[in-house]
């Protein structure tokens, strides 16, 4: 345990690759411009190790699923392999951008994510990616060298600019003090240009909240938060207006000279403006390099093969509308293969790269409490924000608490001690049993939207997916406690059930672990539901099983052999017992429906009741345990599939 609160070794690594300073002149920007940072700083202010990507013969091939065919013959062929890239060589330097061009389909985006440690390690050639002349042997030192950006921006809408970067701070920078961690972000959004909406919600489609640019920078920022030498951006442009398309890209221009980064982007067509700031191009055709080098070479090269780049065209988008004639040409050119030479300048010593092959997998340990505990209440104080910021969860939870107590209640005020109330008892927590469990289903679409950012997040290593699962259950217990306490007061005094206070506590604590089973089972199931249609369907249909199979439909003596096992794994079953027993079996001898006017002859007392349904003792706290383990299990199946999720994933 002692080695959890020793300095990781991570540190060290720190101090090779990410080599940094908070100072806010670093960042000083001009008031003129949100997009000019202050002139890198000098060699004698700051020492930053220069970063120099190499790639050499990358090829990537997938196979495709096997299509479904009628004929057997196309049935019993293998399918083809896709050859996605084929033998990409090229190098990208530190203080410039690198752009990687093509048409859709060329494999832009395959490159950027085999270069970024974003494939498994089966599909990623050790050889073929090289950081100063040096192999990577695994992804994982990748993804730890590369920030990388993806095209679309998963982030939670429903948290400010400055509350998404400091959380990706207290994730990433665990090292940290707070000051350090405040210091940081402070200073990048400087860098970024996003200081002027520092406490404006992130939003999205559907929550109003900065602009599309703004989001990107935004992206930009939560990738770049541990200060990673090597950028890689899927498309950063994607969507945005040719305005903010040209400050995001003037803008990670002036990030790496200030800082000596090396990046690397794709982008699908860059206007004239956004040309003087990219000093270096890929483009890539089916796979195949058509042209490594810059504006100026790729003009002479048109010009060689006799076309005239026309006026209102700038060599770039000329060169799209050739892309068949540049790969032929290309083709038929003697390419010598580059070699794997060690990297010329002497500014990475070798002690440092043996520091970097033996340390690059180093990572927090998954169980190791003092940072577990720390991600924990990071990401507790994150979900109180998003639940207490979406009104449409918070609010329809608790109206549907009070609504649906009080509407019971109305339905069923003050039944009868009778053969007709016992009846009305069994369907009144029959149905209540129903509304609690379906009531959950609203938390589905925040589960669905959390998942992309949890994926993100833990693939990056910023936090495991244990410390999310406690995280979450810590937070929504007091929050369904309260609402189990809003809809069992109404019904419980006002229906007029068991008058003892430690019945009634009972009834609380039952209802209490009705919605957190629903809360797991919906939480699993979002899991492994692609979309909001496919798991509200599920959902469903499994709450519809279950409650067909409680017995109080169907008599468990009347289900089928082969349907017996529903009845035992149904999350009605142990709730409906633990209230009729909590509600009977304290008036076990007492007479519910009498023989003749005179009363002369009980025909059913409190016993007959719980011997209707098999309860011939007392089981309540039998039931609690196994609603306990249900609880806990379907969160532990929840964990599996998100950690075997965020392993394979590639975001």
């Amino acid at each position: 345990m002692a080695s959890c609160f020793q300095q990781p070794s991570i540190e060290e690594d720190s101090v090779i690759f990410f080599s940094t300073s908070n100072s806010p002149e670093e960042y000083s920007t001009s008031p003129s411009s949100s997009f000019n940072p202050s002139p890198p700083p000098q060699p004698h202010q700051h020492s930053r190790i220069y970063f120099e990507l190499s790639v050499r013969n990358l090829s990537y091939t997938i196979c495709p699923n096997r299509p479904v065919c009628t004929s057997f013959s196309h049935l019993m062929q293998k399918p083809k392999p896709i050859n996605i890239l084929k033998s990409v060589s090229f190098d990208a330097r530190g203080s410039e951008i690198l752009a990687v061009v093509g048409p859709s389909g060329t494999g832009k985006s395959s490159l950027l994510r085999i270069i970024s440690g974003r494939v498994k390690d089966k599909d990623f050639d050790p050889k073929s990616v090289l950081i100063n002349g040096r192999c990577m042997a695994s992804t994982a030192r990748l993804r730890k060298i590369c920030g990388f950006v993806t095209q679309e921006d998963n982030l939670l809408p429903l948290l400010t600019v400055k509350e998404t970067l400091m959380f990706s701070a207290k994730f990433r920078l665990k090292e940290k003090s707070s000051k350090e961690r405040e210091e940081r972000v402070e200073s990048l959004m400087r860098e970024l240009g996003l200081f002027h909406v520092a406490n404006s919600f992130v939003g999205d489609e559907e929550n109003r909240g900065i602009s599309g640019g703004e989001r990107k920078r935004v992206s930009i920022g939560v990738d770049m938060i541990h200060d990673p030498p090597i950028l890689l951006l899927d498309e950063p442009t994607s969507g945005l207006d040719s305005t903010s398309a040209l400050q995001v890209i003037e803008l990670l221009s002036s990030m790496a000279k200030a800082k000596q980064r090396t990046v690397v982007l794709s982008i699908h067509q860059p206007s004239y403006r956004i040309l003087q700031y990219i000093p270096n191009f890929l483009i890539l055709s089916r796979g195949s390099v058509v042209h490594n080098g810059s504006l100026e070479s790729l003009e002479e090269t048109i010009t060689k093969l006799g076309f005239q780049i026309p006026l209102q065209l700038n060599a770039l988008e000329f060169a799209m509308e050739i892309i068949n004639t540049l790969e032929d040409a290309k083709s038929k050119m003697y390419m010598p293969a580059l070699e794997n030479e060690p990297y010329s300048n002497s500014i990475w010593p070798q002690e440092e790269i043996v520091q970097i092959q033996q340390g690059s997998d180093t990572k927090y340990s998954g169980f190791c409490s003092f940072f577990n505990l720390y991600e924990i209440i990071f990401l507790c104080s994150r979900f109180w924000k998003v639940i207490y910021r979406t009104k449409q969860l918070f609010l329809a939870r608790t109206m549907q608490a009070i609504v649906g107590g009080f509407g019971l209640a109305s339905v069923y005020i003050k039944v009868r001690k009778d053969e007709g109330g016992v009846a009305e008892r069994l369907g009144l927590f029959a149905f209540s049993l129903s509304f609690l469990l379906s009531s959950t289903v609203e938390a589905l679409p925040i589960y669905l939207q959390e998942r992309r950012v949890l994926m993100k997040e833990s693939s990056r290593g910023a936090y495991n997916i244990s410390s999310y699962m406690i995280a979450n259950t810590i937070v929504f217990l007091p929050f369904l406690f309260a609402v189990a306490m809003l809809f069992s007061i109404p019904v419980y005094w006002i229906v007029g059930l068991n008058p003892s206070i430690a019945a009634f506590a009972f009834f609380v604590f039952v209802v209490w672990l009705i919605v957190l089973m629903a809360s797991s089972l919906v939480l699993f199931l979002s899991a492994v539901s692609p979309d909001f249609i496919s798991g509200n369907s599920l959902i469903c249909t499994v709450l519809g099983a279950f409650f067909l199979f409680s017995g109080y439909f169907i008599p468990k003596e009347n289900i089928p052999k082969y349907w017996l096992f529903m009845y035992y794994v149904s999350l009605y079953r142990y709730p409906l017992d633990s209230l009729l027993t909590n509600e009977y079996w304290s008036v076990r001898n007492e007479c519910f429906s009498w023989q003749g006017q005179d009363h002369s002859k009980c025909v059913l007392t409190g016993n007959d009741v719980l011997k209707s349904r098999g309860l011939d003792r007392d089981t309540r706290w039998i039931n609690v345990g196994i609603m306990f383990g249900f609880f806990v299990f379907y969160r532990v199946l929840c964990w599996i599939i998100l950690a075997r999720r965020a392993s394979k994933t590639t975001i």
